[in-house]
């Protein structure tokens, strides 16, 4: 049965409380050297001292939100009649969803769901239609609690002058606070006309920006599920400079010689959960850079693409902070790179407290990769002695097979080489079975292999 509209928002009420409550506990970064104490018994580690990401979220009061959800989840005898939730569809405001431009009638859609003093408002694009959006961006701060379910398909406008004011973004959620989007719809970003006046494409044209099809700017205690994003311009969904997040559900597509097509990409953000996401695109299926703490992702399925990243980091010159990255359960199969990180020569600061678990590879280039001499451009780089330092990276239960020779391969920086880097239980084979998997290490202090791990770095 379907349950109330007031039941519903009730949950996502609770939902909110609980991510608040839950991101805010105090966490701090482990350590040097934690995962050599951790593996080894070396050292005062503490895990209760410093818990990893999964330790908290594995936690009492994670246990007793999911009972909260089962019991609301669970009930059938209510009663219907309180409407606790403000409706505003998108029909009503004069969308049409016929092919012709609907952005006017979203715009003042949002409006009024945002504006609602009430304790909530649901804002519906309905099902079976296509709603042609030009650039837009839906801002806050709202008056109360927002849910945005998207039931139809929303698509970008491919005319390309339609974007002269913000070439970088086609939607934009910006400074939202307790905002839950779903639905099961798609967003289709219309990208075909942007690809092939890519650079990437055409050598022979000057590179340009591309927007982002999907954007949550400067945005706190967000949920975003059961969405389809397809066929980006350029990068699929960005959370940018955002706090406590959970994307779960996601199905983001594009063809695998899109270029820049990135599937979920976490910029400047805190506290976000990634979980059950099927991500094909022609680039990263996850990509972290600078400004990201705290990022978990969870039953990913990538592929085809560039695999998982972190980074690129330290662009000319530049000073760039990950730390507090955990990617466990992962399939990745048919991509470039399997789990990466990537740094610019030149740059500065640090990548660190990374682990990367339970990850199976088919035919992937390059399985494991750390590659602090990235150059993403057509002349050879500069060679400079400045680095984004790489320390405290586990990889652990991960198995599978390598399209390329070189399994695993650690390109470190001779001037900061990487630090605290353990292998445990890594077993990568060549996809070609009467070839052997080799593994190139290059510059890491404080290694550590255990378990059954191959191939062995000599």
């Amino acid at each position: 049965m379907s349950l109330p509209r007031h039941i519903l928002q009730l949950f996502f009420i609770l939902m909110i409380s609980f991510v608040s409550r839950y991101f805010s506990l105090p966490i701090h970064d482990p350590p040097y050297n934690y995962y050599l104490d951790e593996t080894f018994g070396y050292g005062s580690y503490d895990s209760q001292a410093y818990p990893s990401y999964l330790n908290t979220i594995d936690d009492g009061e994670f246990k007793d939100f999911i009972n909260l959800r089962t019991q609301i989840l669970s009930l059938e005898n209510v009663d219907t009649s309180p409407k606790i939730a403000k409706i505003v569809s998108v029909d009503d405001l004069g969308a049409k969803g016929d092919g012709a431009d609907d952005t006017e009638a979203f715009m003042d859609a949002w409006k009024e769901a945002c504006s609602n003093t009430g304790t909530g408002a649901i804002l519906v694009v309905p099902k079976g239609k296509t709603y042609r959006l030009k650039p837009v961006r839906f801002s806050g701060p709202c008056k109360a609690f927002l849910t945005v379910q998207i039931y139809g398909t929303l698509e970008a406008s491919d005319d390309q002058s339609d974007y002269k004011k913000d070439s970088r973004h086609w939607i934009v959620f910006d400074n939202v606070q307790n905002l839950l989007v779903e639905g099961g719809g798609s967003i289709n970003g219309n990208g075909k006309i942007w690809w092939e006046n890519s650079c990437k494409i055409d050598k022979s044209l000057p590179c340009k920006e591309a927007p982002t099809a999907l954007t949550f700017y400067k945005s706190k205690n967000l949920v975003v599920n059961n969405l389809n994003i397809e066929d980006a311009q350029q990068m699929h969904v960005s959370f940018q400079k955002c706090k406590n997040v959970l994307a779960s559900n996601l199905v983001v597509t594009s063809p695998e010689h899109s270029p820049n097509t990135d599937g979920i990409h976490v910029t400047d953000t805190q506290n976000i959960r990634i979980t059950s996401s099927t991500i094909g695109t022609g680039d990263d299926c996850i990509s972290i850079v600078s400004g990201s703490q705290y990022v978990e992702a969870e039953d990913i399925t990538c592929g085809p693409g560039h695999g998982i990243s972190i980074g690129s980091l330290g662009k000319d010159n530049s000073k760039a902070y990950v730390s507090g990255v955990t990617v466990n359960g992962a399939k990745i199969s048919g991509t470039r790179n399997g789990v990466r990180i990537k740094t610019w020569q030149g740059g500065s600061g640090y990548a660190s407290n990374i682990k990367f678990l339970n990850i199976d590879m088919f035919n992937v280039t390059n399985p494991i990769i750390i590659d602090q001499n990235y150059c993403d451009q057509d002349k050879p780089c500069k060679e400079q002695s400045s680095a984004v330092q790489v320390k405290n990276v586990l990889y652990k239960n991960i198995e599978g097979t390598s399209a390329s020779e070189v399994a695993v391969k650690f390109d470190c920086s001779k001037s900061y080489p990487c630090e605290g880097i353990v292998l445990q239980d890594v077993n990568l084979r060549r996809e070609v079975e009467d070839e052997a998997a080799k593994a190139e290490c290059n510059n890491v202090d404080d290694l550590a292999q255990t378990g059954v791990v191959s191939p062995r770095c000599p």
